[in-house]
């Protein structure tokens, strides 16, 4: 009796085990197609930044917190910003030096001036009519022994100068009528270009003591408090980024082509099974690669998968990033894509 006891409970077992093995394809989601469609497997894209300055500086004020939540656009923290300040007034002064320098070319040589240079080159020509007239007197002179040569010789040195400096007077005068060389106008117009470029730099040099929030975000990390000396190398925010939300999931190679950009799939996760969040289909990846460990599949780790970039569009707080989702993907009209 004991014996067929026995016996029955091995047949009950082996028929249980048996049942729960036959059952293993309609419990794998992996590319499976309950109510025709695929069922895959993935993880919510973990998606951060690290904040830091572009500029060197001290930390005056750090406005946010671990945890808390900020817009895009929102400072978080700011440096002292005195150094860049006086940097952007020094660079104010030379712009207006230059500009002024390059408008005074333009306007080119005033009337007065002019006329300055004209009276000048007049006296220069009496000067220069007076020695003549000596010149030739003692040249006169000299043959009757009136004069000494070194008289006469004086005369003509005297001559010879004042030839000179009307030669001088006229040049002068020529170049304030003529007006300011092109040439020298394309350099102080340049000179004032390169220093309205220092100016702009100082602008944004000033700017960049701010720090912003690139997008809206969770703050996870702060690194560095108030008084702390950073360069631009250095991390300050560590920033969660909540939007878009994507879910990365894998499909295998038999299934692929079922699948396309633009199809509507939901997400579903274990903590809110029964509401499902609608997403939709966003990349699928041209290159193969191997089942990654972090997807739970009961399929073969060996087998070749390809990535899926799920968008959701209705995620919420409850969606939080690295958490294993479930995607599952109505099949139409037998599944043929586009």
């Amino acid at each position: 009796m004991r014996k067929l006891i026995a016996i029955i409970v091995l047949l009950l077992a082996a028929g249980a085990a048996g049942a729960w093995w036959f059952d293993i394809p309609s419990r794998r989601g992996w590319g499976s197609e309950p109510d025709n469609g695929l069922t895959l497997y993935g993880n919510v894209d973990i998606r951060q930044v690290q904040l830091g300055f572009r500029v060197a500086g001290r930390i005056k004020e750090a406005l946010v917190d671990e945890g808390d939540r900020v817009k895009a656009g929102d400072v978080l923290a700011r440096l002292d910003a005195a150094p860049a300040e006086d940097n952007v007034l020094a660079a104010q002064a030379k712009v207006a030096g230059l500009r002024a320098t390059l408008e005074k070319l333009q306007a080119g040589p005033r009337q007065a001036e002019i006329a300055q240079a004209q009276a000048l080159y007049t006296e220069s020509l009496a000067d220069l009519q007076n020695a003549e007239q000596a010149f030739e007197r003692a040249r006169q002179l000299r043959p009757g022994g009136a004069i000494s040569q070194a008289s006469l010789d004086q005369a003509k040195a005297a001559k010879d100068m004042a030839t000179a400096r009307s030669q001088s007077a006229l040049e002068a005068l020529s170049l304030l009528q003529e007006g300011t060389r092109p040439e020298d106008i394309a350099a102080a117009r340049a000179n004032l270009q390169a220093a309205e470029a220092e100016l702009s730099s100082a602008k944004t040099s000033l700017g960049d003591t701010e720090l912003s929030a690139p997008a809206d975000g969770v703050v996870l990390s702060r690194v560095r408090e108030p008084g702390a000396i950073v360069s631009p190398s250095d991390i300050v925010y560590v920033l969660s980024l909540t939007k878009p939300v994507w879910v990365r999931a894998y499909i295998s190679e038999p299934d692929l082509g079922r699948v396309h950009p633009g199809m509507t799939v939901e997400v579903l996760s274990d903590t809110a099974p029964a509401k499902p969040y609608r997403g939709k289909v966003g990349f699928v990846s041209p290159v193969a690669e191997f089942t990654p460990k972090s997807v739970e599949t009961p399929d073969l780790r060996t087998d070749l998968v390809y990535r899926l970039r799920i968008i959701v569009e209705n995620a919420d707080p409850r969606l939080r990033q690295g958490m294993p989702v479930t995607v599952r993907i109505p099949l139409e009209n037998g599944g043929d894509g586009p």
